[in-house]
């Protein structure tokens, strides 16, 4: 596949014309998406992406028609050759640093030093999981250490399987959870928050809950074999699922002044445009579900309405 790198000088620039229709930051299935649904509508698209997407670490993709049980690899580099198809989609190796909004034309500076300008804005760029520390979790995270019931619990059907999480997050895993195994444990790490109705359910299905703090994961190459406790007790698991918090990112949407929910996601409305002026956002910076198929949904609808405010203002 031939990658298009752009080289454009940092230097100054006509305040009445723009670079680009839309500059994508983020070029992972989100991204990609939104710059599909563009270039089919002959907007002039430029794509930033670093190639680290967040599920670089993931073996398979799953619960994606067409694409399920690929590697995420793999569905990237055939949707890059599809999207560059596009003649007036371009995609650059870098990473954005900064974006100035200047009212009606973004100007967009880049790690390499590149300054680039764009009409409208979607930003594809993802978040960034804190992972604990636990020593082998890393190793582990993507793997045997999963987030979504959805993406990857089939794979782990009627296997041992631990829920890292405390609370109402603990209740919500454990109802899909127990759906694909009855081998279910909730693991705290700490003193367990349940009210006296969740424990009545946990112990009417046969749930355990460990309160003990985890210190350690023994795995094989990332495929868990048994997670060791502050005091030294052990627990074999076939896969632990874990609810981690993140933060975003990019620093870009803070910076552009998005406004973000209680969960730390960009606000965003049903046609995935956020709280500034001609900023849209895609993928796991706005969104709950974080899936490929769910990013791709997203990006498509992103981009899909940034052409079609271009139009009306065109029109």
């Amino acid at each position: 596949m031939q990658i298009v790198i752009l080289v454009v000088p940092s230097s100054k620039f006509d305040m009445g014309t723009a670079d680009f229709d839309v500059v994508v930051i983020g070029g992972s299935y989100a991204g990609l998406s939104a710059a599909m649904a563009l270039g089919r509508s002959l907007r002039k698209v430029l794509i930033i992406d670093n190639g680290k997407p967040c599920n670089r670490m993931t073996p398979h993709s799953h619960n994606f028609l067409t694409q399920d049980g690929e590697k995420p690899a793999v569905i990237s580099l055939k949707a890059k050759e599809q999207v560059l198809r596009y003649p007036s989609v371009k995609i650059m190796n870098d990473q954005a640093t900064t974006v100035l909004n200047r009212s009606s034309i973004f100007e967009i500076a880049t790690v390499a030093n590149v300054i680039v300008t764009a009409r409208k804005l979607i930003l594809a760029t993802g978040v960034t999981d804190t992972m604990p520390d636990i020593k082998g979790f890393e190793a582990c995270w993507g793997n045997t250490v999963i987030h979504c019931p959805y993406c990857h619990g089939y794979e782990f059907r009627d296997q041992a399987t631990g829920i890292m999480a405390n609370g109402d997050r603990a209740i919500h895993l454990a109802g899909m959870v127990y759906n694909l195994t009855k081998k279910v444990f909730i693991l705290t790490s700490g003193k367990a928050e349940f009210t006296e109705e969740q424990l009545t359910q946990l112990r009417k299905n046969g749930i355990t809950i460990i309160e003990e703090k985890i210190t350690e994961i023994v795995h094989h190459d990332g495929i868990m074999e048994t997670i060791v406790f502050e005091k030294g007790e052990t627990l074999a698991l076939q896969a632990m699922y874990a609810a981690l918090p993140f933060v975003q990112h990019s620093g870009i949407p803070v910076q552009l002044g998005c406004e973000l929910t209680e969960t730390g996601h960009i606000k965003t409305d049903q046609m995935q445009r956020t709280s500034v002026e001609n900023v849209f956002a895609c993928g796991d910076n706005c969104i709950m579900m974080r899936s490929v198929a769910a990013s791709v949904a997203s990006g498509n609808m992103a981009g899909a309405i940034a052409n079609n405010t271009l139009c009306l203002e065109e029109f």
